[in-house]
């Protein structure tokens, strides 16, 4: 691939397009509002003049409901040797296309499983979608170049290609993404009349499930509109969920015996059951789940105390796996925990405390 043109420089348009120039694709770059379109020039994404004649990719970058109109006019005006969107959901702008009588050939719908809570080009970052996975959906009458154009793509994004059914992609998505969202923000939004004094007592946890609920409700509601049935399906399983849990905590405040008993055999199983959908969550690198040893280590909020410690523990020789930092309510500290193999362990706790860590266990 020599030449793209990127239609759409919001977020995910815009890092494709530094991917792709960092790797020496001369990128195009075209927007609704120029001002954008020039925004991601000015970071490197490429140029926004228009391309003298066809490119080898289109890339279609628009929100949901604009997608099939975008890629319909990309095709019929000759734009590109192949042309493809990465929208977030598949089965309903292919449909789209196909009532517009639009020969699909050069088309196939992709999505890269990877964002931010923030949107437009200057969130944009070339290595977005490096070790991600990237949709890739083609249908029979997909041209073979245009596939390979697309892991062309993928490849210089350095994502990983998964080839799925439209229609499987988009009941995918509902169950690990879409329906996910929506629940983030239902419990955010217990907090938006909750008292000062709750809120101050918010530690990781809250912060873990409710971290997405700061997107863009905008760009949200575009994507649920776009896939609204499967987000309706797994979000009624939800809450035939939520009201055995709620009668089973009902039954724990009865004075009869047995209904307690009832009551608490209702949250185990609920409790087990998440345990065993948690646990088919991929692990690092998209290998199966690994249990890791979490070593806290309490850190001050000053500059280089996480380099400190990643540098401590490199000399001793402890791969870090993963870490995360719970930040102490009203003081200038935290708690990082640092996921390591169980195996090295006491290794790290051992080293750390030699070089004056308070090790919290």
């Amino acid at each position: 691939m020599r030449t793209a043109l990127v239609i759409g420089t919001g977020l995910i348009g815009t890092s494709a397009a530094l991917a792709l120039a960092g790797r020496g694709v001369t990128v195009h770059l075209s927007d609704h509002d120029p001002e954008q379109a020039r925004t991601a020039a000015a970071l490197g994404a490429g140029t926004d003049d228009r391309p003298e004649g066809p490119v080898d990719l289109v890339v279609v970058a628009v929100p949901p409901a604009r997608v099939a109109e975008t890629v319909a006019e990309a095709l019929r005006a000759g734009l590109g040797r192949a042309c493809i969107d990465v929208a977030s959901v598949k089965g309903g702008p292919r449909r789209e296309l196909e009532a517009m009588g639009v020969d699909l050939s050069r088309y196939l719908g992709t999505h890269p499983m990877s964002g931010r809570e923030r949107s437009g080009p200057l969130a944009a970052t070339a290595d977005l979608f490096e070790g991600r996975p990237w949709v890739l959906t083609p249908a029979g009458n997909t041209d073979t170049e245009v596939l390979n154009l697309a892991l062309e793509l993928v490849a210089l994004c350095r994502a990983v290609p998964v080839v799925m059914d439209a229609d499987a992609h988009d009941r995918a998505v509902a169950l690990v993404s879409h329906t996910p969202h929506l629940i983030s923000s239902m419990v955010a939004a217990r907090l938006e009349d909750a008292d000062d004094t709750s809120v101050r007592l918010c530690g990781q946890g809250i912060r873990d499930v409710t971290r997405i609920a700061a997107s863009d409700p905008r760009m949200w509601i575009d994507i649920l509109s776009a896939n609204p049935g499967p987000v309706a399906d797994v979000l009624a399983a939800v809450a035939g969920d939520l009201e055995e849990t709620v009668e089973a905590l009902r039954a724990l405040q009865s004075a009869d015996e047995e209904k307690r008993r009832e009551g608490a055999g209702g949250i185990e199983r609920m409790l087990r059951r998440g345990n065993s959908g948690q646990s088919r969550v991929p692990g690092k690198h998209g290998a199966a789940p690994t249990q890791y040893e979490i070593v806290a280590v309490l850190i001050s909020d000053q500059p280089g105390e996480l380099a400190r410690i990643f540098a401590d523990a490199g000399r001793a020789g402890v791969n870090i796996e993963d870490v995360r930092i719970e930040h102490a309510t009203g003081q200038q500290a935290g708690l990082c925990q640092i996921m390591v193999e169980p195996r090295v362990a006491p290794t790290l706790i051992a080293a750390l405390r030699e070089r004056g860590w308070s090790i919290r266990q």
